[in-house]
């Protein structure tokens, strides 16, 4: 799985990356998310993932299978 984030939807909220750091940051100029894997996201991580895009009230993040 990846997950796409579309930066023209992204306000800087920061809960995809509260709900997993080891997945998601913030620029810190502009506050906006960086998905941290440029590929797949590890097995190990896709729970977390999930919740991160799930966590966006702005919808700005998805998966891609």
């Amino acid at each position: 799985m990846r997950v796409v984030a579309d930066l023209d939807k992204c306000q800087g909220h920061g809960l995809c990356r509260m709900s997993a750091p080891d997945v998601f940051d913030l620029t810190v100029d502009e506050g906006q998310v960086i998905v941290k894997f440029d590929g797949e996201i590890p097995a190990e991580l896709e729970d977390a993932a999930a919740l991160g895009v799930e966590s966006c009230p702005e919808i700005a993040l998805s998966i891609v299978e």
